[in-house]
C-alpha cells in the first residue's frame, strides 16, 4: 500500500470510529475486534493490499510497540487510586511476580513437552506471552482517576508491573540461548538483571514522579503563578524516566508505571494537605476575623490529569496502527494447530492456574480470582519482548517460529477476551452491586 492508501484507510477508520463511538460504547464486543477486522480484510488473508513482515521490519515494530506501552503504562499510573497501602497493592503484586513466573515455567513445559521446542526458547516464549497488556485491556482496567473499583485496579495495576517483571524472564530465555550473559551459575542475571534492575526502576520512577509533582504543585502556587504545559511535562518524564531508566540498566517499564504513580499520589497528598490547612485556619478566631491569614483555598491544576487525556488520544491512535499491522501479518496458513494449543493452554490453563497459586492465602473473592484468571489480556507487550529479542539476534528459523505463535497468541486474546469482557464484567458489576445491597 502506498502512503496515500495508508492515510486513507487509517484517517477514514478514525473517522468512523469517532462518528460511532456511542453506538460502539453499546456494542458488545470491544473497538480492537474491529481494527483486527480491518487489518484481516486489507491483509494477506482476504485482500492482500499489504504485507507487514516482522521479521524484517522488527526495528519499526520495536519502536511502535515500545511508544505504545510507555504511554499506555502512564496513563494507568496516574490513574491508580489515593491513597497507597501494602494490603491494596498487594494481590496485583503477587500476580506481578508468583503468577508471572509460574505462566512463564508452565509455558515453557507446554512449548518443551508438545511444540518439541529447546528450553531456552520455551523460556523466551513463556516471557513474551505472560505479561499481560496495559494497552488492549482498557475495557478491564481502571475509567479514570477516581475510579476505586478492586478488580479494575488489580488488572491496572498489574499490567502496568508486569511489563517490567517479565524482562528478567526474557533475559534468561535469551541467556540459555546463549544471546545473554547469565554469568557464573545465573549470579549475573539474579543480580542485575532481577534485583538491580527491578530495584532501579521502581527507585528511579519514584525519586522523578515525586519530584515533578512537587515542582510543578511549587511553580503553580504563590508567589510564582506559572502555567505550565501539562501535555509536554507528561511527555518529558516518560522519556526522562525512560531514558535514564535504561542508561542505568533498570528495567525502564517499571520506571514509567511508577513515576506515574508517584506523580499521581504525591499530587493528591499535596492539595490533601493543602485543604487540611485551609480548613484548620478557617476554624481559628484569629482567621475569622482576618480572612487574608489563611492560605489560598483554590487548589491549582494538576500535571497527571492535565496529560492524561492527551496520553489516552496517543494510546487509542497507537492501538488503531498497532492492531491493523497485526492483522497485516497473518496468511491463512499462520494458523497451525500449535499455534492454537499455545494460546488455549495458556488462557484455559496457564493464567487461571497462576491465579489461582499465586493468590493462594490471599481474601480475594473466588469470583474475583475467576475474572482475573480469565482477563489477562494478550497484546502489544507481548510483540515488543518479540521483536526486542528478535533485535538481539535470534536465528531466523526460531524467530518466524516465535513470529508465528505470538501473532496467534494476540489475535485470539484480542477475538476471546474482546467478546467475552463485557457479559462478563457486567455480570460481576451486577452480582457485587447486589451484595452490597
Amino acid at each position: 500500500m502506498s502512503n496515500a492508501l495508508w492515510f486513507t484507510l487509517v484517517g477514514g477508520l478514525l473517522l468512523v470510529m469517532g462518528l460511532t463511538s456511542s453506538i460502539l460504547k453499546r456494542s458488545p464486543v470491544t473497538v480492537a475486534i474491529i481494527y483486527l477486522a480491518v487489518g484481516l480484510l486489507v491483509g494477506p488473508t482476504v485482500l492482500n493490499l499489504f504485507h507487514f513482515n516482522p521479521l524484517k521490519e522488527s526495528a519499526l515494530l520495536e519502536g511502535l510497540t515500545e511508544v505504545a506501552v510507555l504511554i499506555s503504562l502512564f496513563s494507568a499510573g496516574v490513574k491508580m487510586p489515593m491513597p497507597f497501602s501494602f494490603a491494596r497493592w498487594r494481590t496485583p503484586i503477587l500476580l506481578a511476580t508468583v503468577s508471572m513466573a509460574i505462566t512463564v515455567a508452565l509455558v515453557a513445559g507446554f512449548s518443551r513437552y508438545v511444540l518439541g521446542m529447546p528450553w531456552g526458547a520455551g523460556v523466551l516464549l513463556g516471557a513474551i506471552v505472560a505479561p499481560t497488556d496495559p494497552v488492549l485491556a482498557t475495557d478491564v482496567q481502571i475509567r479514570h482517576p477516581g475510579d476505586r473499583d478492586q478488580l479494575r485496579f488489580t488488572l491496572t495495576c498489574e499490567a502496568g508491573m508486569n511489563d517490567g517483571s517479565a524482562f528478567p524472564f526474557v533475559m534468561l530465555g535469551l541467556g540459555l540461548l546463549g544471546l545473554h550473559d547469565l554469568g557464573d551459575f545465573g549470579l549475573k542475571w539474579v543480580l542485575l538483571d532481577g534485583v538491580w534492575a527491578t530495584l532501579g526502576g521502581i527507585s528511579i520512577g519514584l525519586v522523578a514522579g515525586i519530584a515533578l509533582a512537587r515542582l510543578g504543585w511549587k511553580l503553580r502556587r504563590e508567589p510564582y503563578k506559572h502555567e505550565l504545559m501539562d501535555d509536554f511535562l507528561g511527555l518529558g518524564l516518560i522519556g526522562v524516566v525512560y531514558g535514564v531508566a535504561v542508561l542505568a540498566h533498570a528495567w525502564g517499564f517499571l520506571a514509567v508505571f511508577f513515576a506515574a504513580v508517584a506523580l499521581r499520589q504525591t499530587e493528591l497528598k499535596l492539595a490533601r494537605a493543602a485543604r487540611d490547612s485551609f480548613d484548620e485556619c478557617q476554624s481559628r478566631e484569629s482567621a475569622r476575623a482576618e480572612d487574608a491569614a489563611c492560605p489560598d483555598p483554590e487548589l491549582p491544576p494538576t500535571v497527571s490529569e492535565g496529560s492524561l487525556i492527551f496520553k489516552e488520544h496517543l494510546e487509542r491512535l497507537s492501538v488503531v496502527v498497532l492492531i491493523l499491522l497485526i492483522g497485516g501479518t497473518l496468511f491463512v496458513d499462520s494458523w497451525s494447530w500449535g499455534a492454537v494449543g499455545l494460546a488455549l493452554f495458556l488462557f484455559a490453563v496457564a493464567r487461571p492456574a497462576s491465579v489461582v497459586i499465586g493468590l493462594l492465602g490471599t481474601r480475594t473473592p473466588w469470583r474475583m480470582r475467576a475474572l482475573a484468571g480469565w482477563f489477562g489480556v494478550r497484546g502489544i507487550g507481548s510483540l515488543y519482548y518479540l521483536v526486542y529479542a528478535i533485535e538481539q539476534g535470534l536465528p531466523e528459523p526460531l524467530a518466524l517460529e516465535l513470529i508465528q505463535l505470538t501473532l496467534i497468541v494476540v489475535t485470539l486474546s484480542i477475538l476471546l477476551h474482546g467478546i467475552s469482557v463485557k457479559p462478563l464484567m457486567g455480570h460481576f458489576w451486577r452480582r457485587t452491586a447486589r451484595s452490597a445491597q
